[in-house]
């Protein structure tokens, strides 16, 4: 039997603002982070069910290592869940601030509606 599969996540003292903010700062990665704010530990196909493997990967890699998300191989599934307590001691009250104010972007979906 193969070993679980491991990943590389940044100590609590190495998440780095700018990063969090990069990685906040495109709609569909922060619309990842709220469905984890809400629902707590889901397996990553939860996040994206109807994108590409390869995009649902690129994204939740990003949001892992900006120190963001934890992942964990469980099986055959990639469990994902928002590091909270390690964003809240790095940066009080950023993640619930950004929550606060989030509202999905409805518009992306409406624009790629009107090119197909």
């Amino acid at each position: 039997m193969a070993p679980a599969r491991s990943y590389e996540h940044p100590e609590t003292p190495d998440i780095a603002l700018p990063r969090v903010l990069f990685a906040l700062s495109e709609p569909l990665r922060l619309s990842m982070v709220r469905k984890l704010a809400d629902e707590g530990e889901v397996d990553s196909i939860e996040l994206g069910p109807d994108l590409p493997r390869s995009t649902l990967t690129h994204h939740t890699s990003l949001l892992r290592e900006s120190g963001l998300v934890f992942v964990r191989a469980e099986g055959r599934k990639c469990m994902i869940k928002l590091r909270e307590g390690d964003l809240s001691e790095r940066f009080p009250g950023l993640i619930e601030a950004v929550l606060a104010g989030y509202e999905p972007d409805h518009s992306l979906a409406r624009d790629e509606e009107t090119e197909a």
